[in-house]
């Protein structure tokens, strides 16, 4: 039977996801079979299994970084906002229904056996699991019906972690106010604090740290420095500190337009590391410019956003990029908004009906209810690309030439094409999340574009994506393992109680 350990936080962005993440890799080097979980888990960005199960994406790095296979018993539940007011309810891996937040929280106490089953089965596998939270354990309003943070906690009799951000000030009202509103057996459970994003000369903190362990009781276990890491990070408050400004220094200037509804914009995470490329979002009131490839991301509601992209004057600054003979490519959604039309009569996404896109492809899409969920091979041209599909619509392609063409789904072999091209090459579209991440491809792409502004092509491909997330994993274990008590941590792991 294996070991637990929750890491929980002051809130939302503190740093929860990534330091789940190290301990998962710290224990794999360790010799341990470890696994992450996440019993609840709200983002738009998310992830295909071999099994065609969708769960989210900081599982799948979190899973990366122990070793493992992405399994979608690791994320139960997953929360994808379609509207203001409503959220998809994904539980293992399949769409259950629509519900706003009242319906969902009356509906939890349903999930707590399924979420227990699943859990006990994936300890009864591995020698530890890392638990994450949400949010923050101390939502008082929502905490008589909470499956994410204590409630989850209880459920594993996990002993609990409680990360803080000291980046955002008020770290230590933060830590003693988050304990402090906690019931008496809650705040039992906190066994170790950890301050995250610190700058600057830990002798400084000291007397803070030995005052707040006073306060609350609870030892820190230690003091993690801000770092810069090129790690996914799927939490929507991402997207606020994203760059937005081309980089001189860089040949190629790549923009990514940021819908309002974006989703899975971790797609884009691989083309950092390209040693050529700048990467911006474009926000509303932000200047376009003429970017040498303006890419439209996926959308959790396409048609939401096509409505965003006339209005802001968006559109227009994306016509003229075509005019000026711009490569322009879209994935899954942005695939969508590339075309003439959307249809949606069943109101799956919205109450629109029809809706003009941006009518850069002759292709017409078609909402439906199913959801198509899978991992997917494709040939483009004599490149194999792995990649997966998550969307609701059916896409008619008018143009002459498919984007790539699918040979195997979910491992069985298929014969299908995806997304669609111009006539001239320079507007691309397809379901394929992930195809960044295929490093030749990306290569050729970019050396395409080089050629087109007369500059030499780059010969050299970058490392494969994997092998470069997994120097970044290392990089992080290295940092926790010299920034944390790990000690103390396997003590606590242990059900021993530390001396403050």
């Amino acid at each position: 039977m294996g070991k637990s350990l929750m890491v929980q936080g002051t809130a939302s962005d503190s740093g929860k996801s990534i330091l789940v993440a190290g301990l998962c890799r710290i224990f794999h080097q360790d010799g341990l079979r470890v696994i992450p979980f996440k019993s609840q888990n709200m983002a738009l960005n998310s992830y295909i299994t071999l099994t065609g199960d969708e769960m989210g994406r900081a599982q799948v790095f979190q899973a990366e970084a122990a070793g493992v296979e992405p399994d979608v018993r690791m994320n139960p539940v997953l929360l994808k906002p379609t509207s203001d007011r409503k959220s998809q309810v994904i539980f293992k891996g399949k769409v259950l229904s629509d519900m706003d937040a009242v319906e969902y929280h009356n509906f939890k106490p349903q999930l707590i056996t399924r979420i227990s089953e699943l859990y006990q089965e994936l300890l009864a596998e591995n020698d530890v699991i890392v638990l994450e939270g949400a949010g923050s354990p101390a939502e008082i309003n929502l905490n008589s019906k909470d499956i994410a943070n204590m409630g989850m906690a209880k459920i594993a009799d996990a002993p609990v972690i409680l990360v803080a951000d000291i980046d955002k000030g008020g770290v230590f009202a933060s830590i003693y106010g988050t304990i402090h509103l906690l019931k008496p057996e809650e705040r039992a459970r906190i066994k170790g604090i950890v301050i995250n994003k610190f700058r600057g000369d830990v002798a400084l903190l000291e007397p803070g740290l030995r005052m707040i362990e006073e306060l609350t009781d609870v030892p820190v276990v230690g003091v993690v420095p801000y770092a810069q890491l090129n790690i996914e990070d799927e939490d929507s408050v991402a997207l606020n500190k994203v760059n937005r400004l081309y980089n001189t220094q860089k040949e190629l200037d790549i923009v990514i337009v940021a819908l309002k509804k974006i989703s899975n914009f971790t797609d884009f995470n691989s083309l950092s590391i390209e040693p050529d490329v700048s990467v911006r979002y474009v926000f509303p009131g932000d200047q376009l410019g003429s970017p040498d490839i303006l890419i439209l991301p996926g959308s959790k509601n396409t048609l939401e956003d096509a409505l965003y992209l006339e209005e802001s004057g968006l559109a227009e600054e994306i016509r003229r990029v075509r005019q000026e003979g711009k490569l322009i490519l879209g994935i899954c959604g942005g695939f969508q908004l590339l075309g003439k039309w959307l249809h949606d009569p069943n109101q799956i996404e919205s109450t629109h009906g029809s809706l003009a896109g941006l009518g850069l492809l002759n292709t017409e899409t078609y909402f439906e209810s199913e959801k198509t969920t899978t991992q997917v091979t494709a040939q483009s041209g004599e490149e194999l690309l792995t990649g997966y599909e998550i969307h609701m619509g059916r896409t008619e392609n008018h143009e002459e030439q498919a984007f790539a063409h699918i040979i195997a789904a979910n491992g069985e072999a298929i014969e299908k094409a995806d997304g669609a091209v111009s006539a001239d090459g320079q507007v691309m579209g397809t379901y394929l999340h992930g195809v960044f991440d295929n490093s030749g491809w990306r290569r050729r792409l970019l050396n395409e574009v080089r050629s087109a502004k007369g500059l030499p092509p780059i010969e050299k491909v970058a490392i494969p994506y994997q092998e470069y997330k997994n120097q970044q994993y290392d990089k992080l274990a290295d940092l926790l393992r010299e920034s944390l008590d790990m000690e103390k941590i396997y003590q606590i792991m242990q059900g021993e109680e530390l001396k403050v």
